[in-house]
C-alpha cells in the first residue's frame, strides 16, 4: 500500500499489454514505466511480467495481482466519476427538515422547480415541528431546515428570514356576533378555543403573546394539525387559532371570518436554517440558494 503509484503503472501496463502504450496513457516515459514495474516487483518479491512478441504479458503471479488491482483501480475511477456527477448536480441527495406549514406554504413550489432543473437529485423531507427540526440539524441528520419563528437560536446555526406569516383567530357563523367588531384580547377567555397540541412554534408563540398581555386561555380542543383546526371551526366547534394561510380559502369564500382585536398580533417568519459547522453538499447548497 506504500506503492500506489507503482500499482497505477502496473494496472495500465497489464491492461494494455504494452509498456509503451502504458507510458502514453500516463503521459510519462517508457523507462519510467519500466522502472516502476521493477520497483513493484522488487517490493513484492515476484515477477509480474514477461516479454511477449508484441509487448508484455502477465505471469501467473501478475494475473493474480491484476485481478485485485483492477477492481480497486476501477472503483476509484468510478468514485471520481460519481463525485464529478455530484458536483455537477447530476447525482446526490438533499435531506430537509420541515413542518407541515413550511412545506405547504413555502417549500413545495421551490422543490418543484428544483426537481425540474435537477431531476436526478433525490430529495428527502423529514416532516417535524420546529424544535425537532432544529435538533435534527444540530445532530447532522438533515442538511438544512425550513422552520417558523419563534425558536431558540443555537450556536453555529444560521437563520435567514424568507417569508412573513400571520397568526389569526377564525370562526364560523355560530360566532357571528363577533364579526366586524373590535374586540379586546381578554374576550378570548370567554370563547371555546381550538389550538394546536404539543410543542410547536405556533402554539408557543401564541401562548407567550397572550400571557404577555395577561390573557389566560384554556383551549376547548387541542388538535394535531392546523388543517384540522380549520375543519373544527367550519363546524362551529370553536374559535380556531391558525396561521392565515390555512384558512385563507374559507375567509375569502365567507365560510369563516377573522376576529379583529384592538391589539395587533405581531407577524412571524419562515426561516431557512443551516448548520455553519457542517459544509453543504453541492445539491443542498444549490437548493438553499434557491430558497434564500
Amino acid at each position: 500500500m506504500n506503492n500506489l503509484e507503482y500499482y497505477k503503472v502496473f494496472y495500465h501496463a497489464a491492461r494494455a499489454g504494452s509498456l509503451t502504450v502504458a507510458a502514453k496513457e500516463l503521459n510519462i516515459s517508457q523507462p519510467a514505466v519500466s522502472q516502476s514495474v521493477k520497483q513493484l516487483e522488487s517490493a513484492l518479491g515476484a515477477k509480474l511480467f514477461v516479454r511477449a512478441a508484441k509487448g508484455v504479458r502477465l505471469t501467473g503471479e501478475g494475473e493474480l495481482l491484476y485481478s485485485y488491482v483492477a477492481k480497486g483501480y476501477e472503483q476509484i475511477e468510478l468514485g471520481e466519476q460519481k463525485l464529478e456527477q455530484m458536483r455537477d448536480l447530476e447525482l446526490g441527495e438533499v435531506h430537509i427538515g420541515a413542518s407541515d406549514m413550511t412545506l405547504q406554504f413555502y417549500l413545495l413550489p421551490y422543490l418543484e422547480r428544483f426537481h425540474e432543473k435537477y431531476p436526478h437529485i433525490k430529495v428527502v423531507v423529514s416532516n417535524a415541528p420546529t424544535p425537532e427540526t432544529l435538533h435534527n440539524l444540530s445532530d447532522n441528520k438533515i442538511d438544512f431546515g425550513v422552520v417558523s419563528t419563534p425558536f431558540e437560536t443555537q450556536p453555529g446555526l444560521r437563520a435567514v428570514k424568507v417569508r412573513d406569516i400571520e397568526d389569526v383567530f377564525v370562526a364560523g357563523r355560530k360566532f357571528i356576533q363577533y364579526k366586524n367588531r373590535m374586540l379586546d384580547l381578554q374576550e378570548l377567555e370567554k370563547m371555546p378555543l381550538i389550538f394546536l397540541e404539543g410543542v410547536t412554534s405556533t402554539r408557543s408563540y401564541m401562548e407567550a403573546f397572550l400571557q404577555k398581555n395577561r390573557v389566560n386561555v384554556q383551549p376547548e380542543f387541542e388538535l394535531a394539525t392546523s388543517d384540522m383546526i380549520v375543519q373544527f371551526a367550519l363546524r362551529n366547534l370553536g374559535v380556531g387559532c391558525v396561521v392565515r394561510d390555512f384558512a385563507q380559502e374559507y375567509l375569502e369564500s365567507g365560510r369563516l371570518f377573522e376576529l379583529r382585536f384592538n391589539m395587533i398580533i405581531p407577524r412571524r417568519h419562515f426561516c431557512v436554517v443551516t448548520n455553519e459547522k457542517i459544509p453543504l453538499s453541492a445539491a443542498a447548497r444549490s437548493l438553499v440558494e434557491l430558497l434564500e
